[in-house]
């Protein structure tokens, strides 16, 4: 059953995407805007050439406090927490027993907090895990009075630095505290120089209560226009990003959605804190290559028809015997292919592999290529 728009939660911004022309949509229990006037293809090619604003505050924020939060976090995942740095961001997999992934985040070591985000649809789900695991070794204080915006595109870091100069300095996955100018006002925030687009950019934690004001002096910015979520789809897709719910999910491990990236030597097979992690003992040994510790591998696609695959068409081999199936479709409107991601056998994984996706009973040839499908424009220094 579809959410009714009563039942539906509304982000600090909702007013100013209403006064934009937004169309707004039911998405993770809240009313967010999937496309503004200009339209999807419009605004994904907008934030690829100049910045674009989200609104992504459904997202869940909070903070983790106490002597032994990065301890007692890091026996939740499969990522070095204790070792990272003050200032530094990093991407993490919260993951069951199974090794199954329960929500996949980002994690800032503040020096006084360890900072999360996690998804909106998983939040509660996730908060009470991690109160439940370890809330009798840190404080695990939710933060639902802040809002998240994230300022997209090559162009960002003009756009922001001139309302808070010194963000230029940060480099990808660092992150600091900073005061917006907007000239009427000076809003404190929390940034970091990452994103889920591919692009250079930040994402900007911020009290609600001040929200619209950051989000209207963003807007003020001539490179600056209003993006909606149909454009953040397409272009994480670009960018070879998961979306949790669609391409991982709880029976997923790391492993098998290509993420095993994110696990630092030190939590691997002869690491000084390799395991101590749930599902440690069948993550490693998809790690060392264990036969048969695989079953499935996630993919990238590419359809050599100019016909568009969409999520959960069915993949079959050139035999015609299924094999998977599609996670995450589309017409990539910066590259204008049809690109998708998926899960396959790991004998057809390799690049070059070819499948059939089967398009209203008809197969479409996709083969299998490296992601992501747009090279990033991460700013590293």
């Amino acid at each position: 059953m579809s959410a009714t728009p009563d039942d539906l939660l509304q982000v600090p911004l909702n007013d100013l995407h209403l006064a934009l022309g937004a169309r707004m949509v039911p998405f993770a229990g809240y009313s967010m805007p999937v496309q503004y006037p200009e339209g999807l293809m419009a605004e994904h090619k907008h934030t690829r050439s100049a910045a674009g604003l989200f609104d992504v505050s459904h997202m869940g924020q909070l903070r983790l406090v106490g002597p032994d939060a990065a301890a007692a976090f890091e026996s939740l995942i499969p990522v070095d927490v204790i070792d990272l740095a003050i200032g530094k961001q990093r991407y993490g997999l919260l993951l069951n027993d199974a090794g199954g992934i329960i929500d996949d985040l980002m994690f800032v070591n503040r020096g006084t907090d360890i900072f999360v985000i996690v998804n909106g649809a998983c939040k509660v789900g996730d908060i009470a895990h991690i109160q439940a695991k370890i809330g009798s070794r840190c404080q695990v204080i939710p933060m639902p009075e802040r809002a998240l915006l994230a300022l997209q595109g090559p162009q960002a870091v003009n756009a922001l630095s001139r309302l808070a100069p010194g963000v230029e300095k940060l480099v990808f996955m660092t992150g600091g505290n900073f005061t917006v100018d907007t000239g009427a006002q000076k809003i404190d925030v929390f940034l970091t120089r990452s994103g889920y687009t591919g692009e250079d950019g930040f994402e900007i934690s911020v009290h609600a209560s001040e929200a619209p004001a950051l989000a209207r002096a963003l807007l003020a910015q001539p490179e600056v226009k209003p993006i909606g979520l149909g454009a953040r789809n397409s272009l994480r897709l670009e960018a070879g990003l998961p979306l949790y719910g669609n391409d991982v999910d709880t029976t997923t491990t790391p492993v098998e959605a290509g993420l095993q990236w994110a696990i630092q030597k030190v939590r691997r097979t002869g690491g000084a804190r390799a395991s101590g992690f749930p599902g440690a003992d069948k993550i490693l040994a998809q790690l060392n290559g264990e036969a048969g510790s695989i079953t499935r591998k996630r993919v990238g696609l590419k359809a050599l028809a100019r016909i568009p695959v969409r999520e959960h068409v069915e993949l079959h081999n050139l035999a015609g015997e299924r094999i998977g199936e599609v996670t995450s479709g589309l017409l990539g409107p910066t590259i204008d292919q049809p690109i998708a991601m998926g899960y396959v056998p790991p004998a057809l994984a390799s690049l070059g592999s070819q499948v059939n996706a089967m398009v209203r009973g008809k197969p479409v040839q996709m083969e299998v290529v490296a992601m992501p499908f747009v090279p990033t424009n991460y700013f590293r220094g």
